[in-house]
């Protein structure tokens, strides 16, 4: 029987995340956070679409320090929503950004510890130590800025930024993951800080899935029940994005886990929200969906019986029931069965090879089989170098041919080659105009013109696969 995980209260602003409270639906601002008026329209039409928290990207001082024209204008005209400042790098930026956002985000990958090069590393134990302890002696004031603001905080590790300190100690596993999130939350709970919220990501949902659980098992052995936000980073945009998202997002609320999420998209981010609120919105029948379907498993198939007027719906709530299933190993083949509806809004719902189609999406987001490419995207943000849906729909009309081959496209350096650790090829805004291409995490073109970039990626994959 689904039951949702009891966490902690933390107060963000006007609203509660975990606890008794509903689960909070957000997204993240697309335009430069310098652009007031650009950020006041976008966080409006979030808002409107029913985005209960907005997040911004915050590269350095200036544009924390502008968070505080941002919110007085939304709340001019009337918009109490809480805002989060996005931090990576400069750790002083999260101490501003305090000051003026409801709550920030702060990454364990690189708030302390420099920019990962994928170097090995190697302490001693003494040396480790030293190391917690430097990034000890530059939390406690922040958070000291935190409680006299009533500022919340958000733990954002992405399986993409781990340190190389965590990567050469743990490597790039779940256990590392939860270690860069556990050595922050230790200092917390030293502090007695509980206004925090914790998110692990990742773009391969197999990753994610695992490792939030992990780091649940972990919290509650050391007696910590922090609201968590979750959210498949780099899903993409369209079907398949939103395909991924339900897989990864909807094993873990199925499960009972999840105070707050997002559906990562590169698309326009209200366009995120309705994708959101049906996640939450079918948790119950999809977790009854779920058992049911576990139920059908038979020679290596799982035979999922379910309804839906729309296709959107049936897309979500599939793989929404059987993303845990198919991450477990449960069954590696699907069969979709349609309860087709008397009034359906789309032939798709009763037509055979959609529905053999849509059950090949579902098994690749689940990491089972791949039927076609694979690209990591993700949603764009304040620092993207580039016009992303454009470059994605250029890059997929040229590498649609390449099966199972995947692609990250990354609007800027921050999680970029992190990411691609998953990927083949990667193809990474640089610089205004200019692009650097990525085999695997290896850089092997630098700052190519925007214009010649994707023919460029193009050749690298056509020249490596010859």
């Amino acid at each position: 029987m689904y039951q949702r995980r009891l966490s902690t209260e933390a107060r963000v602003g006007s609203i509660g995340i975990g606890g008794s409270n509903p689960i909070r639906i957000q997204s993240m601002a697309t335009v430069d956070t310098n652009d007031t008026e650009g950020c006041v329209a976008q966080a409006k039409r979030i808002i409107d679409a029913g985005g209960e928290l907005v997040r911004f990207t915050t590269q350095g001082t200036r544009e924390a320090e502008n968070m505080k024209h941002i919110s007085a204008r939304l709340k001019a005209d009337g918009y109490q929503t809480p805002l989060v400042a996005d931090v990576h790098f400069t750790a002083h930026t999260a101490d501003v950004a305090a000051l003026y956002c409801e709550k920030v985000r702060i990454n364990p990958g690189n708030y302390v510890d420099p920019g990962r090069t994928f170097k090995h590393l190697e302490y001693t134990d003494e040396e480790y130590a030293a190391e917690l302890q430097k990034i000890e002696r530059q939390l406690v004031p922040f958070l000291n800025i935190c409680k006299e603001h009533h500022t919340a905080v958000r733990i954002g590790v992405n399986h993409g930024s781990l340190s190389d300190r965590i990567m050469s100690r743990y490597g790039d596993t779940p256990e590392g993951i939860v270690e860069s999130c556990m050595e922050f939350l230790r200092i917390f709970k030293r502090e007695h800080f509980d206004d925090v919220v914790i998110s692990i990501k990742a773009s391969n949902t197999v990753v994610m899935v695992t490792t939030v659980r992990l780091l649940v098992k972990t919290m509650d052995k050391e007696d910590m029940h922090y609201p968590l936000h979750l959210g498949v980073t780099e899903a993409g945009e369209g079907e398949d994005g939103r395909i991924k998202s339900a897989v990864g997002i909807g094993a873990l609320l199925t499960e009972g886990i999840g105070d707050t999420i997002r559906v990562s998209l590169s698309e326009e981010p209200e366009c995120e929200i309705p994708v959101a609120r049906k996640l939450v919105d079918m948790i119950d029948e999809c977790a009854a969906l779920r058992a049911q379907a576990e139920a059908s498993i038979k020679d290596d198939t799982i035979t999922l019986n379910v309804d839906a007027t729309d296709w959107e719906t049936l897309q979500l709530k599939a793989a929404m029931a059987v993303g845990a299933l198919l991450i477990d190993k449960k069954a590696t083949k699907l069969v979709i069965n349609p309860r087709e509806p008397s009034n359906p809004r789309d032939p798709r719902i009763s037509s055979k090879s959609s529905l053999i189609e849509l059950a090949d999406a579902i098994l690749q987001a689940a990491r089972i089989k791949f039927t076609k490419t694979e690209y990591i995207s993700c949603p764009g943000c304040g620092r993207t170098l580039y016009n992303l849906q454009e470059t994605i729909a250029k890059i997929k009309s040229a590498t649609k041919e390449f099966v199972g081959l995947k692609i990250g496209i990354m609007g800027c350096i921050v999680n970029g080659p992190g990411e691609m650790a998953d990927a083949d090829y990667g193809y990474v805004g640089a610089g205004r105009g200019k692009i650097s291409l990525y085999r695997a995490k290896e850089c092997v073109e630098k700052n190519i013109p925007e214009s010649e970039a994707v023919e460029k990626l193009l050749e690298l994959i056509r020249k490596d696969r010859a």
